[in-house]
């Protein structure tokens, strides 16, 4: 692991962003409420919180830190054919959050693919990444697409 020791603590903040691809059909039925593994968009909510709690454990030389906030919202794009998640990532800490960010959108996605995988298994999780980073010593990032 990186040596933090003498680093001093700072607020660090994260947003993070992954959407998971779906058919019309599936679409309908997460809108409806009418998964039968339940409500899909607090069950994920819940999963993508608890995964970033869990992320110093789970990702090999990543501190474990203690989270002052994480924020899970999950919604439809409808035209898109899409349902959108983001975190926000808080923390008092040494270190940052982004891999805390990430891990909660990156778990939403997937407890979303397993709760409507009966109805669509060609679901695809996509473009999960960092939307902006705040605080420490290597400044600010805020994502801009490369076109």
């Amino acid at each position: 692991m990186v040596d933090v020791s003498s680093k001093q603590k700072t607020l660090r903040n994260a947003k993070a962003q992954a959407e998971v691809a779906v058919n019309q059909q599936t679409l309908e039925l997460v809108k409806a409420g009418l998964i039968k593994k339940g409500d899909v968009f607090t069950v994920a909510q819940l999963a993508g919180i608890m995964g970033a709690k869990q992320t110093g454990h789970l990702i090999p030389l990543c501190h474990p830190i203690m989270l002052d906030q994480v924020n899970v919202k999950i919604g439809l794009d409808e035209d898109g054919k899409r349902i959108l998640i983001t975190s926000e990532v808080s923390a008092f800490e040494k270190t940052g959050v982004e891999m805390e960010a990430l891990m909660a959108v990156s778990i939403a996605a997937l407890t979303i693919y397993d709760m409507i995988k009966a109805v669509q298994k060609n679901a695809v999780i996509n473009n999960i990444h960092l939307i902006e980073k705040k605080g420490g010593k290597s400044g600010d990032f805020h994502y801009e697409q490369e076109h």
